[in-house]
């Protein structure tokens, strides 16, 4: 489906615009029910005048403009809504038809969801490009300028929270039931700024102008308890049963957010959750002139879902951290519950119809929370509770480093939530009894395995909890997963192997190529002959057969060329610097990390400019130019980061007011970095940068997005970098350093003296070239001097330089850089989040697709003999339209639910 393809719609709305009916209609005992039925028994139109209508409609009663002040922001908000109100129709019917189906539903838990913008995303999803431009026309406004009108949503940060946009988007494109889980972040992270070369943060005021895609469910919200103490009471028949006696709650209130799939009616729900006082305002407080305390419980609550990763270097940012983290698993498990509990069905079903995906560590208090329901409010026994627990469970490790393997202080869970630390002791002294009978006297093998590691203070392994509580514990790369199981939880691995495997991720064609490369979509539309390759990305393997061809060289090379003018444009735009798009676009962005190796580019950079302003002027022109341009950002708390960005600016400031150098190189870092910038930033890069040190980086999905924009990567033997060499062939890659099993020797040998090159750079740093003092940058520099840097920057640097020297050889050679560009995206098909999700569904929570298009013959709605009849549409204009030749995707009916239930 092509953007502004109207193919889908036509054949499973614009036609048949009878919606489907529940089996559980029939009998529905609510007043006016029939009434409401015929009502709500027709999906909204696709015509454009119509759609004209929907947009007026919002203008005037949802935002209360008048027609003589329709303006961008009124413009975009109302289109925004009428979009919303269609994805509601397909979300009831989603939901309806799930539950009709009693379908095994996967709950995807993330601490962040990085989703970027939404309309884009929107009309190409429901095939109304076309639709919605020309209506926006005849208002008189451009969709294209409303697509930057509106704010990313501040959920996310990374790839974490990017890998669960992208999952949602494959799983309703690819029908299966699911939900996704997480936080209402007032303030995202942060915005952040530079000033004087330093990273600034601001709160991220995303929702200053509301936010038109989200529904606030008032009717759906859940008591979360924290503090106190647990008091064990005997019942009637003698057994002990603990109560926990909290000392402060908040409410927890959903906003939903609906998921659009590509080419289907399905619709899935994002659920994020906003922290609310459980007693809004001490008016006694307030009357006694107090007026702090009156809103203390506010304040109090707000705070929790105020900012995605609060600093924890404090015992104040650790405890609000853990709050938060509580909040959202114990308002989640509730929803969970409550759906399952209208099931119906014993809870020793309770794993046949929920799968929960635990992203990463933060969500894994949700084994300890759902043990205390089962225990202490649905009254099982640990005999029962437990397997439910562990076949319901499954966990991805993100994370090879010590440091972001989660661990809380004993003290602090205790104090916070005083019963889970019980059932967590419990879990711990369960598991230390196996591993004792299995491996007798094997002490260090206890110590590791043990949930409680036992420091000064006490730690809780979150990571270890969530191994033990779950069937499933995958990696995100190949080379990933054999290091968990072979270093990270080697000891879990062999107490249970069947537990481990690998789901290499990816990431949604449909933002990453289609939405955000419009120009290259279209060249491989053409070539290929159709768009399947939208949701069957493995069709790029067919460019390889048309690799030298010189027109398809051609018009790769002009979209690239035109994709690097829109990001010269936009670097001018945000940073003032001017850069010459036929130079080189040499581009890392990603979270700012001594381990991602920032570090290492800017000294490869510095490198560069020595050579430059070295090189005599006659021979110059056998140097590449080089754009290098950086973005990310740094956690407020790591200091050694920002100096990274600090060292970046400060080169920059230097080498862009050289005017003794021209354009042949110029260093730029975008502030700011978010979803909206990378859709500009990808399309537009030559040579993009993955260069972790070899066995730190889990995956990485921003090699990806670059590669099937046929971007070159320079990178490490690390991550997905491996698996992207094994399909693009390693020969259109450039790669350098050590690989994994190399590491640990390296970082064993101990001081040693480090490369020409390098000290050159750091003798150069030293000087004073760049108008900053060395002492600065010390923290980060002194290290390389010892030849031992912890992340390898010294022991990679001379193979660094020779990759770029590869690259700048290449890079002249058009014909073969051309080559290597259609291989590259030809090579990506394996690198689609719609692969990996059919993988986690398959092989891990065992579900299958739940499409929205049934064959059974829908209820209240006419007989072939009735099939000419007049329907009204939505504006009440009334036509004549065939009931049973307008068909569905499927050639199935498509019908519209009216459901029982109240919410889902």
């Amino acid at each position: 489906m092509e953007k502004g393809d109207r193919s889908f719609l036509e054949t499973s709305i614009g036609g048949l615009r009878t919606r489907y009916a529940t089996k559980k209609s029939t009998g529905n005992t609510n007043i006016g029910s029939e009434r409401l039925f015929n009502l709500m028994a027709s999906y909204l139109s696709t015509e454009v005048e119509d759609i004209e209508q929907y947009i007026a409609n919002h203008v005037e009663y949802t935002l209360a403009h008048t027609r003589y002040n329709f303006d961008v922001n009124s413009a975009y908000q109302s289109t925004a809504f009428s979009l919303r109100d269609r994805m509601i129709e397909y979300w009831n019917d989603t939901q309806s038809h799930f539950k009709d189906q009693e379908v095994k539903r996967v709950y995807y838990l993330s601490i962040e969801y990085l989703m970027g913008r939404s309309l884009l995303n929107a009309v190409t999803n429901l095939g109304l490009e076309t639709e919605y431009s020309k209506a926006l026309k005849n208002l008189g406004a451009d969709l294209e300028i409303l697509y930057d009108q509106e704010k990313d949503a501040a959920l996310g940060n990374g790839g974490l929270g990017r890998l669960a946009a992208c999952f949602l988007d494959s799983l309703a494109t690819l029908n299966y039931p699911a939900w996704g889980y997480g936080i209402r972040y007032s303030y995202g992270m942060f915005k952040q700024g530079i000033r004087h070369g330093w990273q600034i943060e601001r709160p991220d005021y995303w929702l200053l102008q509301g936010n038109p895609w989200e529904l606030i469910r008032h009717d759906v919200s859940y008591r979360v308890s924290f503090g106190g103490k647990v008091v064990w009471t005997s019942d009637e028949e003698g057994n002990s049963r603990p109560t926990w006696e909290s000392d402060h709650s908040v409410i927890a209130v959903a906003y939903d957010t609906p998921i659009p799939g590509y080419g289907t009616l399905n619709t899935l729900n994002l659920r994020l959750w906003e922290a609310k006082p459980a007693a809004e305002f001490d008016l006694s407080a307030f009357n006694a002139g107090d007026y702090d305390r009156s809103l203390h419980s506010h304040q109090q609550s707000s705070t929790i879902t105020n900012v995605l990763y609060p600093d924890d270097s404090t015992t104040a940012g650790k405890s609000l951290r853990l709050h938060q983290q509580y909040f959202f698993v114990s308002a989640t498990l509730q929803d969970i519950l409550r759906r399952f509990r209208k099931t119906g069905k014993s809870f020793s079903e309770f794993h046949e119809q929920a799968a929960i995906q635990l992203n990463d560590t933060h969500p894994t208090l949700s084994i300890p929370e759902l043990m205390r329901l089962f225990l202490d409010i649905e009254q099982l026994t640990w005999d029962e509770a437990w397997p439910i627990i562990t076949k319901t469970f499954a966990y991805t490790n993100h994370t090879v480093l010590p440091e972001a393997l989660e661990k809380w202080p004993v003290d602090l869970i205790g104090s916070v939530l005083p019963r889970h630390l019980e059932i967590i002791y419990e879990i711990n002294r369960r598991l230390l009894e196996r591993i004792t009978k299995i491996w007798p006297g094997d002490h260090e093998r206890a110590s590791k395995m043990s949930i409680i590691e036992e420091s000064h203070p006490k730690m809780v392994r979150m990571a270890n909890l969530a191994v033990v509580g779950s069937h499933s514990v995958n990696g995100v790369a190949k080379v990933h997963s054999e290091i968990i199981k072979k270093d990270v939880f080697n000891y879990f691995y062999e107490l249970w192997p069947e537990k481990f495997n690998n789901k290499t991720n990816g990431i949604t064609p449909r933002r990453w190529l289609l939405e955000c490369n419009r120009r290259l979509s279209k060249i491989l539309t053409s070539r290929l002959g159709n768009n399947h390759w939208v949701t069957n990305l493995d069709d790029l393997r067919k460019l390889s057969q048309l690799v030298d061809d010189k027109s398809l060289q051609e018009d790769f090379a002009d979209a690239k060329l035109q994709n690097k003018i829109n990001l010269a444009k936009k670097i001018k735009a945000e940073t003032g610097v001017t850069v010459d798009p036929n130079a080189l676009f040499d581009i890392q962005v990603k979270r700012i990390h001594e381990y991602k190796r920032q570090l290492l580019n800017i000294l490869g950079v510095i490198h560069r400019y020595k050579t430059i302003i070295n090189t005599k002027a006659e021979d110059r022109k056998n140097i590449v130019p080089r754009v290098c341009i950086f973005a990310g950002k740094a956690a407020p708390g790591y200091w050694r980061a920002k100096l990274i960005i600090k060292l970046i600016n400060t080169v920059g400031s230097s080498i862009n007011n050289d005017d003794g150098i021209s354009n042949l190189l110029k260093v730029v870092f975008l502030p700011d970095y978010n979803v909206s910038l990378a859709e500009v930033i990808v399309p537009a890069s030559d040579i993009s940068q993955h260069i972790s040190t070899a066995g730190t980086e889990a995956s990485g999905t921003s090699n990806m997005k670059f590669a099937l924009n046929a971007g070159l990567i320079l990178g490490t033997w690390d991550g997905a970098n491996i698996e992207i060499a094994e399909e693009v062939n390693a020969e259109n890659m450039f790669l350098f350093g050590l690989k994994p099993d190399e590491v640990d020797k390296a970082r064993g040998w101990g001081e040693r003296p480090i490369s020409s090159a390098l000290a050159d750079v750091l003798k150069f740093i030293q000087s004073g070239a760049f108008g900053e003092p060395y002492d600065t940058f010390k923290e980060i520099l002194d290290p390389l001097w010892r030849g031992n840097d912890y992340y390898l920057v010294g022991q990679d640097f001379d193979s660094y330089l020779n990759a770029q020297k590869t690259i700048d050889a290449t890079f002249r050679d058009k014909a073969t850089w051309r080559k290597k560009m259609i291989l590259t995206t030809a090579g990506m098909g394996k690198f689609s989040s719609d692969r990996t999700i059919k993988e986690y569904a398959e092989e891990i929570w065992h579900v299958k697709p739940c499409k929205l298009s049934p064959t059974d013959a829908p209820i209240n709605t006419p007989s072939k003999s009735e099939s000419h009849h007049e329907e009204t549409k939505p504006d009440g204009v009334k036509h004549n339209e065939s009931v049973d030749t307008k068909k569905s995707l499927h050639n199935e009916s498509t019908v519209k639910t009216v459901s029982d239930k109240k919410h889902e």
